[in-house]
């Protein structure tokens, strides 16, 4: 099937960068696409292997897995990367690097696209040169982003409720997490959730955890708060009066009401929450929203999501892989789209 650079007309177009074929990318992509919850209305262009995802589909099929969709009913940019068998884990982080690369080209020419990123190895990337922390920087790089933020999203099956939590430092060392925070950086999160935000309701809510326990307690036990967090909120909250800003709360307890609005239709909602650190935030949504979380990049010039797993390698090639995350970043990927601002500007 011939990749075509337009969308077919009428429909949304979802571009699929597979990721790390040695992980579960190639496996959760033909999974989720076989799912029901799928928008039937969009047009998937797949960029990867077409040998690679063939042979992932027989060995699926010879497994015993029934629901699975054939990559041959899908069209596919096959990208045939040099492979060095000596170096197997090098060559998959190649392979994956330009998967991207590609992946994000096709989406800038394509108006009424959106990206979905399957899981890469950050290891792999660096043996084989291409030394950065993730994907959202080279994300940004390619949109000349300078204000770009990682949010995790997920939709309640229970109750609708989309819960969103941003993180305000990512994939950088615990100890380096203080080093890294500034009044700037808060204030620039905060423009970036509650511009998301904005896309769904003129007034949210929105919530900053603190950075140290109990946030800080009056200094007893951290002094960021007191020092300049406390005054960050404060300062940016006078600027944006449309939005309701609460915090720094103790880390504790800020996800509280998350767990409640996701299960209980009547419980009180919010629209978002700035987390300090990674894990700070990835712990709660994870354990909340188990496999519903998506990760999307904020600041581009189009929708990006991903599933919020990793690469699974060691049950990569068992047909163990579950794919409602994938399903859950396509759909996202969609709806986002159409419900932001940037539907139909690039």
């Amino acid at each position: 099937m011939n990749y075509q650079n337009k969308s077919i007309r009428g429909k949304f177009k979802i571009v699929l960068s597979v990721g790390d074929e040695s992980g579960i990318g190639p496996e959760i992509i033909l999974k989720a696409l076989c799912s029901n919850d799928i928008p039937k209305n969009i047009d998937i262009l797949i960029v990867g292997s077409k040998r690679n995802l063939g042979e992932t589909y027989k060995k699926l099929i010879s497994l015993g897995i029934k629901n699975i969709a054939d990559p041959d009913n899908y069209q596919i940019y096959d990208m045939k990367i040099p492979f060095d068998i000596q170096q197997p884990k090098k060559s998959y982080g190649n392979a994956s690097f330009y998967y991207l690369k590609k992946a994000i080209d096709i989406v800038q020419e394509c108006p009424n696209s959106a990206l979905v990123t399957g899981p890469i190895c950050k290891k792999s990337w660096a043996m084989a040169g291409h030394y950065y922390s993730g994907q959202t920087e080279i994300l940004a790089g390619a949109c000349q982003a300078k204000n770009v933020g990682m949010l995790f999203t997920a939709k309640s099956p229970i109750t609708g409720w989309r819960f969103n939590t941003l993180l305000a430092t990512t994939h950088i060392p615990l100890a380096e997490v203080p080093k890294q925070l500034s009044t700037h950086l808060v204030h620039s999160k905060l423009d970036l959730l509650s511009r998301f935000c904005k896309n769904y309701i003129e007034n949210p809510l929105l919530k900053v955890a603190g950075l140290n326990p109990h946030a800080g307690e009056e200094g007893i036990l951290g002094s960021e708060e007191k020092d300049w967090i406390n005054n960050a909120v404060i300062e940016w909250s006078k600027k944006n009066q449309e939005v309701q800003l609460l915090g720094p709360i103790s880390p504790d307890t800020c996800w509280n009401s998350s767990a409640q609005a996701w299960r209980d239709i009547k419980a009180p909602k919010h629209d978002g929450i700035l987390a300090m650190y990674h894990d700070q935030g990835l712990i709660p949504i994870k354990v909340i929203a188990l496999n519903y979380s998506v990760n999307t990049t904020l600041g581009l010039s189009f929708i990006r999501t991903s599933p919020d797993h990793g690469t699974g390698f060691d049950i990569a090639g068992k047909g163990l892989a579950q794919s409602q995350s994938m399903v859950e970043a396509i759909k996202t990927a969609f709806e986002l789209s159409i419900s932001s601002n940037l539907f139909d500007t690039h």
